[in-house]
């Protein structure tokens, strides 16, 4: 990929874009965004104990990056698309940069929140169009295999990075560089993206500036994030009002998407088959995955009482895993076998993995009862991952990518905001019951936490059951 640039006095060689270093910094950007979703789980506690927060106070910490980030994907998927991918990425690289500094600064409740929220949105508008980018970038099968390969083990060994990061920056530290430590990153992560990425002019606000249908599917996006990731700490009548106005806002965004003549979302998109089915694939893979690293790290600190840095360590070894498998066999494997049978093997692992944790004791032990699982997890991520982003990505025309790429992003938000509230609320209202009837705490929280591991198995079953129905490939069709 090259441009020329003509000058007045003499013709400049033709500049080449590298698409190998552009693959590094879009996994730079991603990677910080990854790790900042993760890395503040570990921190919770010394959030609450300096600023004084409540604890349904605390969970808005969490709650002002998911609402934004997954309500503005769609919307920043589809801009990128019209202004150009790199304007989009560059910004929102400069926006979430920005909002770490204010996080590392902040000194009160509302100061945290609000910028936590300005991280949310530059992490949208960058996160949304790097896939777009990286199928522009490597239009080959076998090249688009090994770049999705190294892009899914930048973000999924990023999740379990930040649980380490969390905990060791916290404990050495203090919980400010969680996000002051963004600032150098960010920086160089720019810099490199205006120099490296390049330039793509987009097709124009003209051909999809529906500013209504943006604000129907910000909305609701938005509400429902808000509503799952809020479920447990309002009643049930509420809960169901505000599902029937987000359900409302979608209704109202997809007729008007089948009316207007510039629409935001081509509704075509979802006759996909491989579209639409990995995307719902993905909801239940990610919920799964993400109720393992939240839960997963309660129990290293509330059963088996580890220290932030302590549980940061214990989480290592799922990088690695996932790191040396999608880099040294995934691409391959998934040429080989074929994205569908890889897809299906992961899930498979998956749900092996979370079947362990559910037996997870009170007097367990990490050698025994979480990393023979851990291992498993991280293995069947390794090998779902790539495999499912290269079927979702192949149901996409290329007018539509950086749309299908914030599309993606946005069900890994839900799928995770969802996990992350069901097994949550589970755990504590089962280990709530216990404590009533007279059992110990420990004992207690590690039952509550039996019981969330289970419901993650059936999850994890659910999407093989839905992978296997709906994903289905010729090999000749086959993504990857």
């Amino acid at each position: 990929m090259s441009t020329t640039v003509d000058s007045p006095t003499r013709m400049s060689h033709p500049r080449t874009y590298s698409r190998w270093a552009s693959l590094v910094v879009l996994c730079a950007g991603t990677l910080m965004t990854i790790l900042d979703g993760n890395v503040v789980t570990v921190a919770m506690p010394a959030i609450q104990s300096d600023l004084g927060f409540s604890g349904p106070g605390l969970a808005w910490v969490v709650n002002a990056y998911l609402i934004p980030f997954g309500g503005l994907l769609l919307l920043a998927g589809r801009l990128g698309d019209l202004v150009g991918r790199k304007r989009m990425f560059t910004a929102g690289l400069a926006v979430f940069t920005a909002a770490s500094v204010l996080c590392g600064v902040a000194t009160d409740q509302g100061v945290l929140i609000a910028a936590r929220a300005l991280q949310g949105v530059g992490g949208a508008m960058a996160s949304a169009v790097v896939l777009g980018m990286l199928v522009a970038l490597f239009p080959e099968p076998r090249e688009r295999a090994r770049a999705i390969a190294v892009f899914s083990a930048v973000g999924a060994a990023g999740g379990a990075l930040g649980t380490f990061l969390g905990g060791a920056l916290t404990q050495l530290l203090g919980w400010h560089w969680i996000f002051l430590i963004n600032l150098p990153i960010g920086v160089l992560a720019w810099f490199a993206a205006v120099r490296v990425l390049a330039p793509d002019p987009g097709a124009g606000l003209g051909k999809g500036a529906d500013h209504p249908g943006a604000a129907l599917v910000t909305g609701a996006l938005m509400l429902t994030v808000y509503v799952i990731v809020g479920a447990g700490d309002r009643d049930a009548t509420a809960t169901a009002l505000l599902s029937l106005l987000s359900a409302a806002l979608f209704a109202g965004f997809v007729l008007r998407q089948a009316r207007t003549t510039r629409p935001l979302l081509r509704l075509r998109l979802f006759r996909s088959r491989l579209l639409s089915g990995a995307n719902a694939v993905q909801i239940l893979m990610i919920a799964t995955m993400y109720g393992f690293q939240f839960i997963g790290a309660l129990y290293l600190q509330r059963v088996l009482g580890y220290s932030e840095l302590a549980t940061g360590t214990a989480f290592l070894p799922a990088p690695v895993v996932i790191g040396l498998l999608m880099l040294g066999l995934s691409a391959r494997t998934i040429a080989r076998f074929g994205a569908y049978r890889v897809l299906l093997s992961g899930l498979v692992l998956i749900t092996a993995g979370t079947a362990l944790l559910g037996r997870a004791p009170a007097d367990g032990s990490y050698a025994v009862d979480v990393l023979p699982a851990m291992l498993l997890l991280a293995a069947g991520f390794a090998a779902a991952m790539p495999a499912l982003t290269g079927l979702a990505m192949s149901g996409a025309r290329e007018e539509d990518t950086g749309l299908a790429s914030g599309l993606f992003n946005t069900t890994q938000v839900v799928g995770g905001s969802l996990g992350l509230a069901v097994l949550s609320t589970l755990a504590a209202q089962h280990t709530d019951t216990l404590l009533a009837t007279g059992t110990a705490l420990v004992p207690a929280t590690a039952e509550g936490y039996q019981l969330a591991f289970r419901v993650a198995t059936v999850i994890a079953a659910a999407a093989l059951a839905l992978a296997a129905a709906v994903l289905r490939t010729s090999r000749r069709g086959d993504a990857g």
